[in-house]
């Protein structure tokens, strides 16, 4: 370490940063005293010379393998007009032409600022149009430094616009992210309907899977694997939707019959039960205490948990069944599709929807909203439609459009990066991952034998359940772990081997 009052710079430390200085003639000056010596000259790079430093440290290039970064120094002829020494013992380039030459190594020679170089040294003077030519060193044959372009001014304005939605994905600068193409986890679901309408998977906040199958729901505990029988229906009923309220261990049970159950799973006791649609009701969604029901009856009914009212509204509107529902991350809006083919988006106090969409040509039960961006909705058609929308329902407007070739069944927005999944039916039942705005394919997942109808996803965002009429329910990694999170460690819900178990 240096004090403030460390001698100057030795003529030897000069001669060490530039071990091709001409020795200096001996002088005829008495011999310092040992611990001031100059450290002997070097003819020749040798790795194993010794070298003494003063108490100022200076690192010494003797031993420095230009050779690795094809900069070793060229034969120079032994003209004087090639190069000159100065009074210092440097070798004199020309402040121009080593900068030059210097910008043109480190930047690839098809940017601008290395074609500019190029153009400088070929004007310096030089007799050759090559650099290599004229310089003391070799012409890389490839960069030592890599750059990134720079992000234009309009697209770094925009990611910080609240309401711009094409807006830089995270995962873009890292290049295509690869996905496991097969599930780490199968469980057998006998008597899993094949009913494209219906809503029978849901993940709770606490890790737990609820399960409609046949007239009875289950619970599976991913972290213990449990499995437990929350209630049966009796013969004359049975499950049409489950849906877990947005934290606890509430859940809601609809009904072929058109009731609507609520409850507590940690005890597995019923806590109520609300009969007021007329036929079944395949649709849940819930928004804090209030929960939303959509029925075959065309309507849609919000539940007070608080009151002892059935319902404390009725929303009116859709044509047909209401086959899809989603509240927003704010729960200031209500997303929902229907047999009718249209999307409709209401608010908390209307009754009427606010936004009606009718560019589906088929039923509309995949429904996803962004948790990135406000008002970014997506939704997605039947098997007359195929297709996946987006819309800004801040300004109302249809975003983008993309025809996927199949039935969409469901759609599920990645909680840590700017992506979505969706299950497909007829005819491909597969299992697309797509990065959003570019809609391009990260992943295609096949397996599954019927109609991908049941989705839902874990409560970490890295891992979706998929279910299906083959009476499966598949586990996937496809959404990488939140950015906070320091390790990428295996979900809770087992490894990454093939098991195949069953849910009763």
């Amino acid at each position: 370490m240096a004090s403030s009052s460390s001698p100057s710079p030795s003529p030897a430390s000069s001669s060490m940063e530039n071990p091709r200085s001409k020795p200096n003639p001996p002088s005829s000056s008495p011999k310092p005293p040992p611990h001031l010596s100059t450290p002997p000259r070097v003819q020749a790079f040798s790795p194993y010379s010794r070298t003494i430093y003063s108490d100022r440290f200076i690192p010494s290039r003797i031993g420095s393998n230009f050779a690795l970064f094809d900069l070793a120094p060229s034969p120079a002829p032994p003209s004087s007009s090639t190069t000159s020494t100065s009074d210092s013992g440097r070798e004199d380039f020309g402040s121009g032409s080593y900068s030059a030459l210097l910008r043109s190594v480190m930047f690839s020679p098809g940017t601008p600022d290395a074609a500019s170089q190029q153009r400088v040294l070929s004007s310096s003077g030089s007799s050759s149009s090559s650099p290599s030519s004229s310089s003391p060193f070799a012409t890389p044959s490839r960069n030592i430094f890599r750059y990134k372009a720079e992000i234009p001014r309009a697209t770094r304005r925009s990611l910080f616009e609240e309401d711009s939605f094409q807006t830089v994905s995270p995962s873009n600068s890292k290049g295509p992210r690869k996905v496991p193409r097969s599930p780490f986890k199968v469980l057998d679901a006998p008597a899993l309907q094949d009913d494209f309408y219906l809503n029978l998977v849901d993940w709770s906040s606490h890790n737990v899977l609820a399960v409609g199958l046949g007239n009875c729901v289950y619970l599976w505990n991913a972290c213990s694997s449990k499995v437990t029988k929350l209630c049966d229906l009796g013969a004359e009923d049975s499950v049409c939707s489950v849906g877990w309220a947005q934290r606890g261990n509430v859940l809601a049970v609809g009904t072929n019959l058109g009731k609507v159950q609520i409850w507590d799973a940690s005890r597995c006791k019923r806590m109520r039960t609300m009969e007021s649609h007329q036929f079944r009701v395949g649709a849940i969604a819930w928004s804090s205490s209030l929960l939303s029901s959509g029925s075959r009856d065309k309507s849609i009914l919000h539940h007070d948990m608080r009151t002892q009212d059935d319902y404390i509204s009725k929303l009116t509107g859709h044509k047909s069944e209401v086959c899809g529902l989603k509240w927003s991350y704010d729960n200031r809006e209500l997303a929902s599709g229907g047999n009718d083919n249209r999307l409709f988006v209401w608010n908390q106090h209307s009754t009427q929807p606010v936004l009606k969409y009718c560019e589906h040509t088929a039923a509309v039960k995949a429904i996803a909203w962004s948790p990135h961006l406000h008002g970014l909705l997506a939704s997605g058609g039947g098997t007359a439609d195929r297709c996946i929308r987006f819309w800004n329902t801040t300004t109302n407007t249809h975003l983008s459009c993309m025809d996927t070739g199949s039935q969409v069944c469901n759609l599920v927005w990645s909680k840590n990066v700017n992506e979505l999944v969706s299950t497909h039916g007829y005819s491909q039942n597969q299992i697309i991952v797509w990065r959003y705005p570019t809609m391009s394919k990260l992943a295609t997942l096949t397996g599954h034998t019927y109609r991908v109808l049941y989705l839902a996803i874990s409560p970490d965002g890295q891992t979706i359940v998929t279910g299906a009429g083959d009476e499966t329910l598949r586990f996937w990694n496809v959404f990488p772990c939140p950015k906070s999170q320091i390790t990428d460690n295996l979900n809770n819900i087992g490894g990454t081997s093939y098991v195949r178990s069953y849910i009763r």
